[in-house]
This record gives structure tokens, sequence and C-alpha cells, in this order.
């Protein structure tokens, strides 16, 4: 199939690109159209050993981990200089390869992970307290003991991505490895992995040493060859909590570190005195952004009694406004699920709630004219109790669920009634009365009023309970890759 966009269709290990071991491979389809864009190689057990072994010569020999940070920010420079290059590449593959509409592939599918690796470079690494002197200690009759404090890298590590975002999730991976010295095997999902191959290229015009980073395909045996491998030393993963449970039982068995950012079912709690368009607006963005296809997207609106009535009519009117279609085409603003198999789980959920009484008042179906493609129209429920499945299960899909409370303390408690953990918002005229709500929520983020503008590299991205171990993001990300050693001696 002739394309406007390039991309590597081989496996990337130890700095050159490269044909699989096995003959098996992986076949990427455009979600929307169900057309064949690329067949990429399916790594063979070989192929993610050889990954492994050049990422452990290249920690273990190698000049990477023994840069000064300055130096490894340079190349990490030169790596987002190349990006920004080929940002009309990486617009081009996502929306083709992951169905984002354009303003989701030109902003937080490519531009946003660009800004995150700049923010890196020029801002945590020439910051980061990499060492720092202990307080001297006294010990009469011995003598003075000091030291320093070091932060060094882990290892080897295995970076294994999600299908939504597949150049954002990979690269909020790939920036706080190599930021500390590690060497990694980047693995995207096997439904997604051209943008990921790509930044095999961003590595070769950066200089970045061979082995450093690796990148291969695969689906179920290369996660679990990755996550068990003795030469392995921390693994992150983003993806389901199911699979991140499996993830972290098979990274046991030798005491890897795990870094898991896993599912959401986000609370968005509207007080009486909400700006409402703002709370509508919140909650149409969290259940049709990238087709519902979003960890930490808001598919739980909380809603005062006395202002549900009228919340609920303008959100139903707002999903009737919204265009279903090819991501390709500009009109379109909610493109596809990302497969058949995608569809169908959420289609059977749509179909649970109806089961347990729940009742849908916009969508529910597939959109009428779009015989080719992964489609469902977006879907809103209510008449829900927050111990329905649909109030529980991550969706994954365009579907959002709308559940009055009487007071503050019922609200929090809904909230707080779920696995999961991952995000939330208050929305409230009252900021005083908001933030005390939003320090109740046991959620990773929440935002106040909409929050800051974009997806802040200052923040820490992550969650609470089954929504995962760890943070992501600046500093905090860069933290989870390194380890903290002692150097000590006496003064005598």
């Amino acid at each position: 199939m002739t394309t406007a966009y390039s991309f590597s269709s081989q496996l990337y290990i130890d700095g050159r690109y490269t044909d699989g071991d096995s003959k098996a491979s992986l076949v990427v389809r455009n979600p929307a159209t169900e057309e064949l864009i690329a067949e990429v190689p399916q790594s063979s057990l070989t192929d993610v050993r050889r990954a492994v072994a050049a990422a452990r010569r290249a920690f273990d020999e190698g000049p990477w981990p023994r840069l000064k940070p300055d130096e490894r920010a340079a190349v990490l420079l030169r790596m987002a200089e190349e990006m920004e290059r080929r940002l009309p590449d990486l617009v081009a593959v996502n929306i083709a390869e992951a169905g984002s509409v354009r303003p989701l592939a030109e902003s937080l599918q490519t531009r946003v992970p660009v800004a995150h690796l700049r923010d890196m470079a020029e801002r945590v690494m020439p910051t980061f307290a990499w060492e720092r002197p202990m307080q001297p200690t006294v010990a009469p009759g011995i003598g003075i003991s000091q030291g320093v404090l070091r932060r060094e890298a882990f290892g080897v590590c295995a970076l294994i991505s999600a299908y939504n975002f597949p150049f954002f999730l990979s690269m909020m991976k790939v920036i706080p490895a190599l930021a500390a010295g590690c060497t990694a095997v980047l693995k995207p999902a096997p439904a997604t992995p051209l943008e990921s191959l790509l930044i095999g290229d961003f590595a070769d015009a950066a200089g970045l040493p061979p082995g450093v980073l690796n990148i291969v395909t695969g689906d179920i045996e290369a996660g679990r060859e990755l996550t068990t491998h003795p030469m392995v030393d921390l693994v992150s993963f983003t993806g389901s909590d199911t699979v991140g449970r499996t993830v972290y039982a098979q990274a046991s068995a030798s005491l890897k570190k795990v870094v898991l950012e896993l599912g959401g079912k986000s609370a968005s709690i509207v007080r009486a005195d909400a700006d409402l368009d703002g709370a509508v607006r919140s909650a149409l963005a969290g259940i049709t952004t990238h087709a519902g296809q979003g960890c930490s997207l808001l598919t739980r609106t909380l809603v005062h009694e006395s202002v549900h009535d009228e919340l609920v009519a303008r959100l139903s009117e707002g999903l009737g406004a919204v265009r279903v279609g090819d991501p390709a085409d500009p009109a379109t603003t909610m493109g596809p699920l990302i497969s058949e198999a995608q569809r169908d789980k959420v289609e059977k959920l749509i179909r649970v709630g109806e089961e347990e009484g729940a009742r849908i008042v916009h969508g529910g179906k597939r959109p009428a004219g779009l015989d080719r493609g992964y489609f469902v129209e977006p879907t809103l429920f209510t008449g829900v109790d927050n111990g329905m499945t649909v109030a529980r299960t991550e969706f994954f899909g365009p579907v959002g669920v709308v559940i009055p409370f009487a007071s503050d303390e019922e609200a929090v408690r809904i909230a707080n009634d779920s696995p999961y953990g991952l995000a939330g918002a208050v929305w409230s005229a009252d900021t005083v009365a908001a933030h005390e709500i939003a320090s109740r929520v046991r959620a990773g983020g929440v935002t106040i009023n909409g929050g800051s503008a974009g997806v802040n590299p200052r923040a820490a991205f992550g969650g609470y309970k089954q929504s995962g171990l760890g943070r992501e993001w600046g500093e905090f990300g860069l933290d989870e890759y390194l380890q903290t050693k002692t150097v000590s001696w006496a003064a005598r």
C-alpha cells in the first residue's frame, strides 16, 4: 500500500534496523478503514534476547551510563530536534494506525511528548540533584562521618507501552530512562508499533550509542520474555490493570523494580454552584476524546441532584453534535476504536448496562452509514447506581455515566468507591470547598475547574489503588529510573 508518510517495518536492535528472526509478522490496520497499513516482524524470543543482550552490554560496557548528565542532555536535545523535523510523519502515522483525529494527533499524540523531552533535557537534568553531600555526623572517639548521596542509573529497562497513545506513552518511558543513564528495550503494542519504531530514526540522528535503545515488537510471548529476563533490572508497563498484575507477578520472581500505569474510572464532581458550561465540555471530552480510549479520561460524572437534569440535557445535546467518522476527514471530531475486538467489548458492556437497569439517553449503537471501521456512537447512561458494571468497569470506549449526589460527603464517597484512582475533577465556584474535596479524592491527579492548560511536564502522573505504581513525567518520572547510593568515609 502506497503511503504519504514514511516509517520503518524492521526491528531496531543494537543501533541498527534489522529483520526479525521469525518469519511471522504483525499486521497493522487502519482502524477507520480496516485497510492494511504495514506488516512488521513478530519478534521471536531470539530477537528479544538479542535486544536485551545489546542493552545489557551497552549498560555494562558502553559510555552512556558514564556520561555526564549534560552530555546525555545534549543527545536528547538532538533527538528532539529530529522529532520536530519529522512531526508530519509522526502525525500522519498516528492518524493512520491509532485512529486519532488530526487535532489530537498534532498535540497530545506527538508535539506534547517532544515538549516533555525538551523539558527533561533543558530544565530537569541541569537542576536535578545527581549528587548531594550528607550532613556530617560526629562520633566521639571515632571521628567525623561524612559522604555523598549519589543517584545512579537503575540498569536495563523493559519498556512496554499501550496502543492508544503510541508515541506519547513510549516517550514517557524512553525519556526518563535515557536521561537517567539507563539502557532500554522498548516494546510497543502490537496494534500500533509504527510510531515507536520511528524512534530508532531519531536515536540514529542524535548519535545515541548502539544498544542504548532497542525496539522490538510482539505480543504476550515477547512481553513475558522481557518481564522475566534475568538481565532486565526494571519493568515499566502501561496497559490494563489485569495485564499489569500479570506483569507484576512475572517480574517479582527476580525482584525487578516495576512501574505500572494502569486503568481508571475517573470521576468528575459537579457541585450545584459549578460552571455547567465548563463541566459539560469536560464531560464531553471524557467520553469522546480518542473515542474514550484514555486511562485518565473522566467517564463518571457525579452531579448535584439540583442541576442533574440540566447537565444531562446539555451533555446529550453536545454528544449529538459529535461527528463520528474517518479521522483523516477534517470534519470528523471522533474516530474509531482500535480494533473489532475492542468494539465488541464496548458493545457488550453497553448491553450489560441496559440489562442492569441503566438508561441510555444518547447513542448505544454503531453510527449509521459507517460500514467499515470500528466505530461506536458516543453513549451516555443515566439512572446509574455506582455499584453497576457501567460505573465500575473501564470501558476504554466512548461511554460515560451520570450519577446524582445530594451532598459533598456523598460525592466524595461515590468518587472513592472504585477499584481505581488515577484522575478526578471538581467543579465549583467555591474554590476553597473544591480544594477540600480534591484533597479527599483518592486519585493521583485532581483538577479544579478544568485545571491548567495542557499536559504539564512539571506534574506527576500516576495512580492510587489498581491504577498503578510509581509516577511518570518530569523529575518524578526520572526518579523512578534511579538508584540511591551512599558513599561515606571518616575524617580522622
